[in-house]
C-alpha cells in the first residue's frame, strides 16, 4: 500500500489523473447503469503499461540495460520509460506482432527482435537472451511487484473520484481485462483496502482463459493456444506470483468472446468517439454482455492500438444505423 501511495510522486505525470467519467450516451446503452469508463488511452503509449514500466525503472540504476518480451504495449511503455531514463531497452516479440505496436517501440528507442511464434515463445527468447547477458535487467509483465504496484495508481484515482464520476467506495464492481495480471493485482489491492464493498472482477478472452484456469488449479495454468484476437490478453500461462496474488485480490474471472469484445468496440466509437483495441475494450465487453452484476460499475479501457483491419472495423460499424 505505501508503495503505491509513493508511485503516485515517482511515475511520469503524463501516465497520471487519466480521465475517467460517465457518459450519458454509453450508460444509457448498457441498460441504465451508472459506468465509469476510465480512458487509459489518453498517453504517449496508449495504454496503462507506462504506470507500471515507468515506476520498475524507476528503481534500477540509472543506466540499467533492460530486456523484455511484449506483445506491443508493455514493450511500448519499457522503450519510453527506459528513453526517458537513459536505459537501453530490447523488446523480444512473437513474428505476428502487430506492425503498427512494433514501429512504435522503436520509435521511442528500443531494439525490437521478433522471436517466435507466440507470446510464449517471446517470452523464452527474451528470458534467455538476459541469462547469457547478466548485466541486462529482464522484465516479466505481472511478476516484479513493481510493475503491479505502478498500475495500482490506477486504483488511487478510481477511489479519489472525479465530477461526474462515481468514487471506488460506492463501485458495485471494477471490471478489469487480465493477461499478465498486473493491473488486476495492482488495482485489487488498492481496492481492498479503501473500498473492500468492491468486487473486483477480471475478464478473459474465452479464447485465452489462463488466469481463470490458473485460479481454478490455484497455480498457473498454461493453455495450449490463445484463441482469440485480442493480442494483449492473449496469455498462454501467467506468472506464479501474479497468480498468488490474484488468488487474494481477484473475486471473480469472466469470459467473453471475440464477437462481443468486436461490439464493445463498436460501442466506444459510437458512445465514446474512442477507437480501442481488442483488448482494452474486454472490460466493457463484460459489462455489456451482462456478465457483472450491479447498478453503479466502473472499467478501465486498458489500451489503443489496433491493427489497421481492427481500427476500421468499428469505425465502419459506426455509419451503420443504431441498433435498436
Amino acid at each position: 500500500m505505501a508503495r503505491i501511495e509513493k508511485a503516485v510522486q515517482v511515475i511520469d505525470p503524463v501516465f497520471l489523473d487519466t480521465p475517467q467519467y460517465l457518459d450519458e450516451q454509453l450508460c444509457r446503452a448498457l441498460g441504465g447503469r451508472a459506468v465509469t469508463v476510465k480512458l487509459e488511452t489518453a498517453n504517449p503509449v496508449r495504454s496503462f503499461k507506462g504506470r507500471g514500466a515507468d515506476l520498475m525503472l524507476s528503481t534500477l540504476a540509472p543506466g540499467t540495460p533492460v530486456v523484455c518480451a511484449s506483445s506491443g504495449n508493455f514493450g511500448q511503455a519499457v522503450a519510453y520509460a527506459g528513453r526517458a531514463r537513459g536505459m537501453p531497452v530490447e523488446v523480444f516479440v512473437p513474428e505476428t506482432v502487430n506492425p503498427g505496436k512494433r514501429e512504435r517501440m522503436e520509435t521511442f528507442g528500443a531494439r525490437v527482435i521478433a522471436a517466435g511464434s507466440d507470446g510464449a515463445a517471446a517470452r523464452e527468447a527474451a528470458a534467455a537472451h538476459a541469462r547469457r547477458h547478466p548485466d541486462r535487467c529482464y522484465l516479466q509483465d505481472g511478476h516484479q511487484a513493481a510493475i503491479a504496484e505502478g498500475a495500482g495508481t490506477i486504483g488511487v484515482e478510481l477511489t479519489r473520484g472525479a465530477p461526474g464520476g462515481a468514487d471506488g467506495p460506492g463501485l458495485d464492481a471494477v471490471v478489469l481485462p487480465v493477461g499478465d495480471g498486473a493491473l488486476i493485482n495492482g488495482v485489487g489491492r488498492w481496492m481492498k483496502e479503501h473500498a473492500s464493498g468492491t468486487r473486483i472482477v477480471g475478464v478473459n478472452a474465452e479464447g485465452a482463459p489462463s488466469m481463470l484456469e490458473s485460479l481454478r488449479a490455484g497455480r498457473a495454468v498454461r493453455i495450449e493456444r490463445a484463441r482469440t484476437f485480442a493480442d494483449g490478453i492473449a496469455v498462454h500461462a501467467p506468472p506464479e506470483a501474479s497468480v498468488r496474488r490474484a488468488r487474494a485480490l481477484v473475486d471473480e474471472i469472466v469470459l467473453v468472446t471475440d464477437e462481443a469484445i468486436t461490439a464493445a468496440m463498436e460501442l466506444a466509437v459510437h458512445t465514446l468517439g474512442i477507437v480501442l483495441e481488442p483488448a482494452g475494450a474486454a472490460g466493457l465487453a463484460a459489462i455489456a454482455q451482462g456478465l457483472v452484476p450491479g447498478d453503479r460499475l466502473a472499467t478501465v479501457l486498458t489500451g489503443a492500438n489496433p491493427r489497421p483491419e481492427q481500427a476500421w472495423r468499428p469505425l465502419r460499424a459506426s455509419r451503420r444505423e443504431p441498433r435498436r
